[in-house]
């Protein structure tokens, strides 16, 4: 057994490594998790290039062994427990909150109603954004509470004070459903969780079970409202986020306000536009509306399918036209909406309130000077802990053995692309990645899942031809932990995007000193700005390129890698500099604030 729990072995200080009887550091944690769970859905398949020894190599001056390396105990890719999968400490994020943000003055009650939230049910950055925004608004010292299905899947032993608060019946489909309302807090945020008594919202994952997900969040949008009309709440502003509560603005305007919610006032954040949100006129009829009232061009009518029989709606046009306000994660992104797509006559139609807003990272999550996941911790004024996370991912995955000196393995460019595996992430940029990264003499892991099964295959493929190689590593999953760990270890974050309505990983990969290397898109254009722009020199942060062809993402990668072997001492500035830049919720939590303050009642 060579690998080390990853947990909270030591800060950037090497001072504390000096007791020689600190030979080994293991922290076993396993929140009440046993191995067995732990490993029970593991498939890993990579075998190390050589034996790996608990021997580091040669010691050399202001290397490695500067962290006590030596005195390390190692992952290796044959340990039965994958080195992500180890116990960490807990982590209690309320201990990590800044003090120093500013209250408002004028206080609010807001209420976010959304699919997703980090980390308890996170798919993609929706989770990440609800999260990050409440706990900025928190922090300015609104009332803030978020609104969650409360999907079978949903770990209930990382929500803190669970507790059945409200007993109700929602309607559905000519029924009334018997429906509890949970109150809890999770990463120090309040949450309350919507349980129906019939089958909605019942699998292993988020999305992808048996039930209709159409019908199962029409039935949670209205359940929502009905829970603010049974407990008599009246928040400042009701928030929905991306189709899924699309229909929440339709419920409330042409439902509950003639009933008892007067005060509240709907504003909604648009994702990502390739989702819409098709409904047939029966499903919305579900919810207690008639959906041929919809079926106009000024409502809810899905464009593309006019003169078509039978027509269809789109909740997520329902929303644009019934909310107060509607927001997109970028400006970039804004203009490329109102462009481009069916949809962009509506927005045009709305574009008095139709904002762009960069989202920003939840910097209490993403922190590597806090983050329990980390090797060890690190910060823009001394990131000398960031070269000891990478040699540990390095040797968890076989990247680097026993046999290497450390220093040999941190000279080698490492390369990280976290994403979905959907067309819309570039696939064919990525795949194109994996061999010119191998030419440059490069190393890169993927992590990420994919929905199609197609796309699946070829990645599968992909794997099985580099996993046991000596740079690639292709991981077909998800996992919270390892994404931290990656993070922290890559010299580069890769983001190919096609389209990107803004991007969380170039600003997440940033915060722990990973350079991004960008397609010019949405977000991604927002937030990374090319080394080599001389006009925007003070602005520079990474490496972007225009062009959605293999030579374009070739020309880029091949001035990052020179500019990381070349320059040591430039490239140690952009390090510093990229860690530096604040993309927290602060900043942009005060546009979403007045935003509110504008179509407050």
């Amino acid at each position: 057994m060579e690998c080390a729990t990853a947990g909270r072995f030591f800060g950037p200080s090497s001072s504390r490594l000096s007791n020689p009887r600190r030979r080994r550091i293991v922290l076993n944690r396993n929140n009440g998790l046993s191995a067995h769970n732990l490993c029970s859905s593991f498939k890993f398949k990579i075998q190390a290039q050589t034996h790996l020894s608990s021997e580091v190599g040669i010691a050399k001056q202001g290397s490695l062994t500067d962290f006590g390396v030596q005195e390390f105990v190692w992952p290796s890719p044959t340990d039965e427990i994958p080195f992500w999968k180890k116990g960490f400490p807990s982590w209690d994020a309320n201990l990590e909150v800044p003090s120093e943000v500013k209250k408002d003055s004028k206080l609010m009650h807001i209420i976010h109603v959304t699919a997703e939230m980090a980390p308890i049910a996170k798919v993609g950055g929706l989770g990440d954004v609800v999260t990050g925004l409440t706990r900025a608004c928190l922090l300015r010292g609104h009332r803030v509470d978020i609104m969650l299905p409360f999907y079978e899947c949903i770990q209930r032993e990382q929500i803190d004070d669970l507790t059945l608060i409200t007993t109700y019946n929602s309607y559905h489909d000519g029924k009334w459903i018997p429906t509890h309302a949970y109150s809890g807090t999770v990463s120090g945020i309040p949450v309350i969780f919507i349980e129906p008594s019939h089958q909605f919202f019942k699998g292993q994952h988020v999305y992808g079970g048996s039930y209709n997900e159409l019908e199962a969040y029409l039935f949670f949008s209205r359940a929502c409202l009905e829970w603010m009309q049974v407990t008599g709440t009246q928040p400042d502003i009701i928030h929905v986020h991306e189709w899924q509560t699309g229909a929440l603005p339709l419920l409330y305007w042409d439902m509950y306000h003639y009933l008892s919610l007067q005060k509240p006032r709907i504003v909604l954040t648009i994702h990502n536009m390739e989702h819409y949100g098709e409904c047939r006129q029966e499903q919305l009829n579900m919810c207690g509306l008639d959906g041929s009232l919809y079926a106009t061009f000024d409502k809810a009518v899905d464009d593309r399918t006019v003169g078509h029989n039978p027509e269809r709606l789109s909740l997520l046009k329902g929303g644009i036209v019934y909310s107060n306000a509607v927001v997109t994660v970028s400006p970039t992104y804004l203009k490329e909406t109102l462009c481009s797509g069916w949809l962009s006559s509506t927005l045009i139609r709305h574009r008095d309130k139709y904002l762009g807003i960069v989202n920003g990272i939840d910097t209490v999550m993403w922190n590597p000077s806090t983050d329990v996941f980390l090797t060890s911790k690190f910060h823009a004024q001394n990131s000398e802990g960031k070269k000891l996370c990478k040699y540990y991912v390095q040797r968890g995955l076989g990247l680097a053995s026993g046999n290497h000196v450390p220093d040999t393995a941190l000279k080698v460019p490492l390369v990280v692309c976290i994403t979905r595996l959907v067309a819309q992430k570039g696939l064919h940029l990525i795949i194109h990645a994996i061999k010119q990264v191998e030419e440059l003499g490069g190393q890169m892991v993927i992590l990420g899942k994919a929905p199609d099964s197609r796309v699946e295959s070829e990645f599968e493929g992909l794997a099985n031809s580099h996993n046991q190689g000596p740079s690639i590593r292709i991981l077909l999953m998800y996992s919270e932990e390892l994404s931290h760990l990656l993070y922290a270890a890559a010299d580069f974050i890769l983001v190919p995007s096609m389209y990107e309505p803004c991007g969380l990983a170039q600003m997440i990969g940033m915060r722990y000193g990973a350079v991004p290397i960008v397609r010019k898109t949405g977000g991604l254009a927002d937030t990374v700005f090319d080394m080599d722009d001389e006009p925007n020199h003070e602005m520079a942060n990474g490496f972007v390129f225009e062009g959605i062809d293999e030579g374009s993402l070739y020309r880029a990668l091949g001035r990052a890698f020179a500019c990381y072997r070349n320059k040591p001492d430039e490239w140690n500035g952009i390090v510093k500099k990229v860690m530096a830049v604040d993309n927290s919720w602060n900043n942009t939590a005060g546009k979403y604030i007045e935003i509110y303050e504008s179509v407050r009642a």
